[in-house]
């Protein structure tokens, strides 16, 4: 298949080599115009500019030698195939920097053409290993610090690496999970080019029994998905309600083999919808800072779930409940650093809840919510007998809440805490019914583990003989406890509609908040595109 990028890319090196031949057998003069050309063009990059006053305007494109060579082959392979890691081809204008190399025909055009190179370099460099967005740009509650590598000391290295091609391929993320979502992302374009998953399913509800032309077009759409051997009953068989499951399964449905409305509009999802999550999820790994090797926490906000991982391969899992759809209860994104368990937590009432819902119903009723103690400035338990509360506005209300440790305390019996300026953490629950919900997302933000003691075990399991043993010892004292991990665990509140897992297909998941939506919009925004790949 004809690629223009990549044609451009052979035509890059054979334009840019005759001026290099041309400049190499020179004057001096043409030497001291060259280096004024790269002072002036890197002038208003305050790194690119600092990068060649310490190499004293030395070419590292376009100078003769074998390395410039293999820099500027690294470059324009990478540049070619910005289209598999979900970038915006014309971002960095394959086709205006090889204009601008056919059209040099003096030292100083070379200059200009020398930092070009490194500035494509750069922001290509940047977009491909940590991100083309500003997450909190995009949604307020993705507030992920991204490691962003210095742009100096990324010229630096590269230009100090003996191998360039091996260099340019370590920037995007080295992570098992991003190889294979670029390898979903080029089966989904090689099947929009072959015309998708065919036929839709008609809306309504069907179920094992059922017969008809809907019942085809729902199983010759999960033949074409590949979670069933094709068969050409039109009977809602046994076959056919396993494919339900499977499917179900795979897209985070209540698996239950009947084909409602849930069921069948994910089935009705197209190729190119499902190609939008891929391209923003490998997007958003980009945005992570993973470690390949030790112990780390993925809590997957659309997937409701929480997740233990030990060099890469996930250990434990629980269901989980994260924050309700609304303005100020949506769990936000970020990584921090897991330090302790509290064992038996007293709930301290965030100021929010407290003043917005509690305090309300402590103006009708001064003995509402009973369980939890109203605390002064100085840590002393208030009589509410003595507080008339209708003198108090959000503002100006005094007192703290707490909830003793307990069976009924909102945290549960342990809380598990990285301590972030979002009062975020993963806690025990007493409200169990919530987990058997399709959707979990009824919190005031933070996150609920169905499993919570389980989870307690595999953590404490690095540092004590009996984990369970050792645990329960401190569960039946009834004191708050806290339990200091010995080695902090790295934790990631991610959100994720589609990601992969070690077997089977790659797993997609429902939007819960809107947010890929609008990084989608952003990222098509500045010249991401879909594509439909016949190569």
């Amino acid at each position: 298949m004809y690629h223009p990028f990549r044609y451009n890319a052979r035509l890059m090196m054979s334009v840019v080599l005759a001026v290099v031949l041309t400049l190499s057998s020179g004057t001096a003069h043409a030497f001291t115009a060259f280096k004024q050309a790269v002072a002036e063009s890197a002038a208003r990059d305050a790194d690119v500019a600092a990068f060649y006053r310490e190499n004293g305007y030395e070419p590292v494109w376009t100078g003769p030698g074998d390395m410039d060579r293999a820099r500027r082959k690294a470059l324009t392979e990478a540049l070619a195939r910005v289209d598999d890691h979900a970038l915006p081809a014309a971002r960095y204008d394959a086709d205006g920097l090889v204009s601008m190399m056919a059209n040099a025909r003096s030292a100083r055009d070379l200059g200009k053409v020398e930092v070009a190179l490194t500035k494509a370099f750069l922001e290509y460099g940047r977009d491909v290993s940590s991100g083309m967005l500003i997450p909190k740009t995009i949604d307020s509650d993705i507030v992920r610090e991204i490691p962003r590598k210095d742009r100096k000391i990324m010229m630096q290295e590269f230009t100090a690496s003996a191998d360039p091609r091996g260099y340019v391929r370590s920037l995007p993320p080295m992570t098992i999970e991003y190889v294979r979502l670029m390898k979903e992302k080029l089966r989904l374009e090689r099947l929009i080019a072959s015309g998708g998953w065919g036929e839709k399913v008609p809306a309504g509800k069907l179920e094992p029994g059922d017969r008809g032309q809907r019942v085809v077009a729902m199983r010759n759409r999960l033949i074409s998905m590949g979670f069933m051997q094709r068969s050409a009953t039109a009977t809602y068989d046994r076959a056919l309600e396993q494919a339900v499951e499977a499917f179900q399964r795979t897209n985070g449905l209540e698996v239950d083999g009947v084909a409602g409305k849930g069921t069948v509009q994910e089935i009705n999802r197209t190729p190119e919808h499902r190609l939008k999550s891929i391209m923003v999820a490998m997007e958003r790994e980009r945005w992570l800072d993973r470690s390949l090797e030790g112990r780390e926490i993925l809590v997957n906000l659309t997937d409701f779930s929480a997740k233990i991982y030990d060099d890469g391969k996930m250990t434990f899992r629980t269901r989980s409940v994260v924050g309700k759809d609304q303005s100020d209860r949506r769990s936000p994104e970020f990584s921090d650093v897991m330090e302790h368990m509290v064992i038996n937590p007293t709930w301290n009432v965030p100021r929010s809840i407290a003043t917005k819902e509690y305090l309300p119903q402590l103006k009708r009723n001064p003995n509402a919510v009973s369980y939890l103690r109203l605390v002064d400035s100085r840590g002393r338990t208030v009589n509410r007998a003595n507080v008339n509360f209708a003198q108090y506005s959000a503002r100006t209300f005094p007192f703290d809440m707490k909830q003793s440790p307990g069976n009924r305390n909102a945290l549960g019996l342990v809380k598990f805490m990285f301590p972030n300026r979002h009062n975020i953490y993963l806690h025990d629950t007493p409200q169990k019914a919530l987990f058997s919900r399709e959707v979990r997302a009824y919190s005031h933000g933070c996150i609920r583990l169905q499993q919570p003691f389980e989870f307690a075990y595999e953590l404490l399991a690095k540092q004590v003989d009996n984990p369970k043993d050792y645990f329960h010892s401190r569960l039946k004292t009834g004191r708050e406890t806290k339990v200091d991990l010995e080695v902090n665990i790295p934790v990631h509140i991610t959100y994720r509609t589609a990601f992969t897992e070690a077997k089977g297909p790659v797993q997609y998941r429902r939007d819960v908040y809107g947010r890929d939506a609008k990084i989608w919009d952003a990222m098509a925004n500045e010249g991401v595109v879909l594509r439909a790949y016949q190569g």
